[in-house]
């Protein structure tokens, strides 16, 4: 008998839980049995597929491959599955997301009525989180991911530029006075971030050159939404990305200061995702459904 689907199934859990001993104790199974199921996939594929140590474990390029298509094979399977025994005229499962806050609330909870209404049988799982994740660790199908892209095992989409704006409340700056020159952020309360790739530092561009601004504030946020609110409430000075703030400007709430300083600095926002060609249908369908909104939400200036 072909027990390779069985196989993957295992070796997925034991991805997905990050330890061969809490994999046995979901599938009720023996921890040496899983290691001994693993060490077959692996003398029969000559390759290794994950790095033990007495801490965690680890994929090496192949186990990420491997990983990679065999998740979306048991999506596909369960998929398949699903459709036949309803009679084959539904698309459905669940659809992990991660978005940052502001994306997430701005971006994409805006079209997700929309996307129920054409696809009423699919799940979106959706965590708001400004930190990166892991799209393996996390189970996550779909990241909107703003900043430079590190991971190239990943498939990309574009969504849109953001283009980074100081912003302060009317309020504040009648009280503190409007900064007209980069040396004059030391004199203000500049809102900041405390997640780990976070750093209190503003790139502004100075003359012809880019300078990275020490800056300093009050409040250390995990997410750019507290630090919007605050901003909006007068507490200082913030830097965020254009679409998420560009209603509260439109609204006077907020106003733009050292616009030249700002000019340049931008960053870019994919969907990044598993499986490439060979991702699940209803991973498929909420991409090809969300991408050209999104792409038109962040043209709207």
């Amino acid at each position: 008998m072909d027990n390779r689907v069985w196989e993957m199934q295992v070796f997925v859990r034991v991805i997905e839980t990050g330890s061969f001993s809490e994999a046995a104790r979901q599938l009720l199974m023996s921890p040496s049995t899983v290691s001994k199921l693993i060490g077959r996939m692996e003398d029969r594929l000559g390759v290794r597929l994950v790095e033990r140590s007495t801490r965690r474990l680890s994929l090496t390029d192949e186990g990420r491959l491997l990983h990679e298509r065999g998740t979306a094979l048991l999506s596909d399977l369960h998929d398949i599955e699903q459709e036949v025994s309803q009679g084959g005229d539904i698309t459905g499962g669940t659809v992990r997301v991660n978005a940052s806050v502001a994306f997430g609330v701005l971006g994409v909870e805006p079209f997700l009525p929309e996307f129920w209404r054409r696809y009423p049988n699919i799940i979106v799982d959706m965590s708001l989180s400004d930190e990166i994740v892991d799209l393996y660790l996390d189970r996550t199908d779909v990241a909107f991911r703003v900043g430079p892209l590190t991971d190239s095992s990943l498939t990309s989409r574009k969504v849109g530029t953001a283009r980074r704006m100081i912003v302060a409340a009317p309020g504040y700056l009648e009280q503190h006075g409007v900064p007209e020159k980069i040396e004059d952020l030391d004199h203000h309360n500049c809102l900041g971030f405390n997640f780990r790739r976070a750093a209190p530092i503003w790139p502004l561009r100075d003359g012809g050159r880019i300078v990275d601004r020490l800056i300093s504030g009050s409040l250390l946020a995990n997410n750019g939404e507290t630090v919007r609110r605050m901003a909006v409430a007068g507490a200082g000075l913030a830097r965020l990305g254009d679409y998420h703030v560009r209603d509260d400007v439109e609204a006077g709430r907020l106003t733009e200061v050292l616009a030249d300083a700002g000019h340049g600095d931008v960053e870019d926002i994919h969907a990044l995702y598993l499986g490439g060609t060979r991702m699940p249908y209803r991973i498929r369908v909420f991409l090809d459904f969300m991408m050209p909104k999104l792409q038109e939400f962040m043209k709207r200036r």
